[in-house]
C-alpha cells in the first residue's frame, strides 16, 4: 500500500468522524512526507489504553477495534475503524494518558504521524499543520458527541 491508496481511503470513507481536511493535491503530498508506514498483524495493539503517546494514526488497510477497560457492562467496546479513519488524535492535543485499547482485527497498515514531525510541519509549512489540527480536531468532536449519545467514555 502506497500513500495515494491511503489518501483515496481517507476521501471516500464515509462515516459520522470521518478526518476531512481541506487538502489539494499539492498539500496532500507535502502531508504524506511526514508520516511514516507500519504494518500490525491480527490482534496486534496500537494504542494502549493508560499509555502516553503523542501519535495520530490513520489507518490505510485492514480494521482496528477501539474499546475500554474498567467501564459499565457492555460499554467496553466502542467502535470499528475501516480504511480511511484516524485514531490517536487526541496525542496531538495533549500528553494526557490514551483513553481506550486500539488494536488490529485484521492485518493493517497504518501511517503514523508522531508529535515532532507534526511540529516540524507546523514550522515549515503552518496552513498544513493548522488544517490537519483542525480536522483531527473535528473528528474528536464528533466521536465526544456520538459517544455522549452513546453513554461511553471518549475514545
Amino acid at each position: 500500500m502506497d500513500v495515494g491508496e491511503l489518501i483515496q481511503a481517507i476521501q471516500t470513507l464515509n462515516t459520522e468522524d470521518a478526518f476531512r481536511p481541506r487538502l489539494d493535491a499539492s498539500q496532500w503530498r507535502s502531508f504524506t512526507q511526514y508520516l511514516t508506514r507500519h504494518e500490525l498483524a491480527s490482534g496486534q495493539a496500537l494504542v494502549t489504553q493508560g499509555e502516553r503517546d503523542r501519535t495520530m494514526y490513520l489507518l490505510g488497510q485492514g480494521a482496528l477495534q477501539v474499546h475500554v477497560t474498567g467501564g459499565t457492562p457492555g460499554s467496553s467496546r466502542i467502535g470499528i475503524l475501516r480504511p480511511g479513519a484516524i485514531c490517536g488524535e487526541p496525542g496531538l492535543f495533549t500528553d494526557a494518558p490514551r483513553m481506550a485499547h486500539v488494536e488490529a482485527m485484521t492485518a493493517c497498515v497504518v501511517f503514523a504521524l508522531r508529535l515532532p514531525r507534526f511540529e516540524e510541519m507546523a514550522a515549515r509549512m503552518p496552513p498544513l499543520a493548522l488544517e490537519v489540527l483542525r480536522a483531527a480536531g473535528a473528528v474528536m468532536v464528533q466521536r465526544a458527541r456520538i459517544n455522549l449519545t452513546r453513554q461511553v467514555p471518549s475514545a
